[in-house]
């Protein structure tokens, strides 16, 4: 099933985005839990919805906390996006790898790139790898650049492929005792078929990631046909 828009019309009608993109974390999830990961390791999707989580207390006794010393206007980015983690169960879940679908939000101001980038960055921080995929066709900012930037290797630039994309990311101590920032970048076409990409849940494993093959298995659960 070669690539298809999934942003413009006649599927942002008849299919939307997000649905889509839920669908199709849960097919990675499936495919990567039926026999693609080994034993000790299993794969959820996740998706972020608009709008804050609450709490509903009720206090008995009331407290009235003092003015605050400064109040500034601040515009946040919106949590957006759905993913797939990959967790090692070794006593207490270890979270190993993320797989990150990129949205329209996303990329839509510097602001939320530079959210996004941060939020990759400290997964790769904690050991774990990132699988950024970018579908978007409405937004063209690169949110991988966002990512280099942070981490201070602009001149890196020229090596990614720009547009639609998919890049797995790893962090890794080389031999003389520095990190290095391991990449595996692959370009995206609408009308052909997706890559497969190194899914690494370990220093030295790593799993395919076959989006051809999820991305086809969420496409027919939907019953959407290539001409979409």
């Amino acid at each position: 099933m070669p690539l298809l828009d999934h942003f413009n019309p006649p599927l942002k009608q008849t299919h939307p985005w997000r649905s889509f993109h839920g669908a199709w974390a849960a097919a990675m999830a499936r495919l990567l839990n039926q026999g693609v990961l080994p034993d000790g390791y299993y794969a959820v999707p996740l998706l972020d919805r608009d709008g804050p989580v609450e709490c509903d207390m009720a206090a008995q006794q009331s407290w009235s906390p003092p003015a605050p010393t400064l109040a500034l206007a601040v515009e946040l980015p919106a949590v957006d996006g759905v993913e797939v983690q990959v967790f090692a169960d070794d006593g207490d879940p270890r979270l190993t790898a993320a797989i990150e679908l990129l949205s329209p939000r996303n990329k839509d101001r510097q602001q939320a790139r530079q959210a996004f980038a941060v939020k990759c960055i400290s997964y790769l921080q904690q050991g774990s790898s990132v699988v950024v995929i970018d579908t978007v066709t409405t937004r063209r900012p690169d949110v991988n650049v966002a990512i280099l930037s942070l981490l201070g290797l602009e001149k890196s630039w020229t090596a990614l492929p720009g547009g639609l994309s998919a890049v797995s990311y790893r962090a890794v101590n080389s031999a003389e005792e520095t990190q290095q920032l391991q990449l595996w970048p692959a370009t995206l076409a609408l009308g052909e078929p997706l890559p497969t990409l190194p899914l690494w849940i370990a220093a030295d494993l790593s799993v395919p990631l076959d989006l051809e093959a999820s991305y086809q298995a969420t496409c027919t659960d939907l019953r959407i046909r290539q001409a979409g």
